[in-house]
């Protein structure tokens, strides 16, 4: 009956005995063990792209290479692919000037500290590493016009590029349907405008707008057509566990090798619902739960069977806030959500604002249940932003039982909320 729950780089454990725990939805992809690990797992998938030449054989003749690499919000485990991928560039093409390209999208800038962490010393030092900003205008080309409707401008270093490559990650991703393969050209390198266009809320309220929903999903293909309009060549993608470890890669096409990725995960982190009056979810801890923006997250998992008018019991470190000031402001200077909703729906494709997205799932969580935010953010902070701050879980547990007025309500958990697809 004991449970356990990422929280920040440690864990919260809770012992549920005496309480009514119906059942803890978990990924399979926790106790998949792969064949190979690390560097011998991507170098396998890199021997047998899907629906492409190997790097080496595209690196040849191209003089100007560009690596798109996530940011320091990612847990993607680039120390074990990106050197593979320099390896073989450089086998294909030994005088190619490769530059890494930090995917920021609307995020802040990674720092050097961070790079370090991300990649290792080695390369920080001796790789050209540029940081994308996406308010740089200056920096970017117009290469054509989203199905969105929306301009689709990229970092020029990327579109000038002879050879466009990228890395990444594979999880259930609460909008796009999965993170990875074509999200590293939009929202990763794209301007501002081309990102708020693609986050409209006629696209986020679209039904098929959901976790691990590609087909007829708008929001996807907005950012595969931006891929392909970037000549993004070849992806190296993978799938982690709990630990943040590769256990499945996939490399190729951006389109092919990355619904590869897509079934396989799929197959392990799909887990029907067991709706209940508390669902206990988190973001998977550490650094997908440094703010409470990134935490909306697995909130998602948890409205996807909490009962209505039930409560959702959110654990996120949140060590850096709220994570984002617009964010922050859409939801405290505002105490009627139905009112701030109301107005985000009005709005057209190209009238998005900065965080209106990430906002508007939000309030349909809140509209759907009471959430309790166990956090290092503060008190005051949380409450602003329409939840109920508690300091441990036993302290959560107990003030959604007052505030259900049940003292025995049923209880889902979910320990890793991103690394599930709660579907019927």
């Amino acid at each position: 009956m004991i449970v356990r729950f990422p929280y920040g780089k440690e864990h919260l454990s809770y012992d549920f005995s005496g309480e009514c725990l119906q059942g803890v939805l978990v990924s399979g992809l926790h106790g998949y063990t792969p064949q190979k690990q690390g560097v011998a797992l991507i170098e396998e998938a890199m021997a047998a792209p899907i629906g492409s030449p190997r790097l080496s054989e595209l690196a040849r003749g191209k003089r100007r290479v560009v690596i798109i690499a996530s940011d320091h919000t990612r847990p993607v485990p680039s120390r074990v692919i990106i050197p593979p991928m320099l390896r073989e560039i450089r086998q294909g093409n030994p005088e190619a000037e490769i530059a890494i390209l930090i995917a920021t999208g609307c995020h802040r800038d990674t720092t050097r500290e961070e790079l370090i962490e991300k990649f290792g010393a080695e390369i920080v030092e001796k790789e050209t590493i540029v940081v994308h900003r996406s308010t740089e205008k200056e920096k970017m080309v117009q290469v054509g016009t989203l199905p969105s409707g929306g301009a689709l401008w990229i970092n020029r270093l990327a579109y000038e590029a002879d050879l466009l490559v990228s890395e990444g990650f594979i999880e259930p991703h609460f909008f796009a349907g999965f993170s990875g393969g074509r999200k590293s050209v939009l929202p990763g390198v794209a301007a501002k405008e081309s990102v708020l266009a693609n986050h409209c809320s006629e696209f986020i309220a679209h039904p098929k707008a959901r976790t691990g929903v590609l087909q007829d999903n708008p929001i996807h293909a907005d950012m595969l057509w931006a891929a392909k309009a970037a000549h993004l060549a070849y992806i190296v993608n993978v799938v982690i566990n709990e630990k943040k470890e590769a256990i499945f890669a996939v490399a190729g096409d951006v389109e092919q090798a990355h619904l590869a990725g897509c079934e396989f995960l799929s197959g392990l982190c799909r887990v029907k619902p067991l709706p209940a009056d508390v669902v206990i979810s988190t973001n998977g801890g550490y650094p997908l739960d440094q703010n409470i923006y990134q935490a909306v997250k697995g909130m998602t998992a948890a409205e996807a069977t909490v009962k209505e008018g039930g409560v959702i019991i959110m654990l996120a470190k949140s060590n850096d806030g709220h994570g984002g000031e617009q964010f922050y402001r859409q939801l405290a200077d505002e105490p009627d959500i139905q009112k701030t909703m109301n107005v985000f729906l009005s709005r057209g494709r190209n009238e998005t604002v900065p965080d209106q997205w990430q906002t508007q799932i939000f309030l349909r969580v809140l509209q759907r249940a009471t959430v309790i935010y166990v956090s290092d953010a503060p008190a005051d902070m949380v409450r602003q932003m329409h939840m109920t701050p508690a300091t441990d879980l036993a302290d959560a547990l107990q003030k959604a039982k007052t505030l259900l007025k049940n003292e025995t309500p049923t209880i889902t958990a979910i320990p890793d909320g991103v690394a599930v697809m709660v579907v019927e």
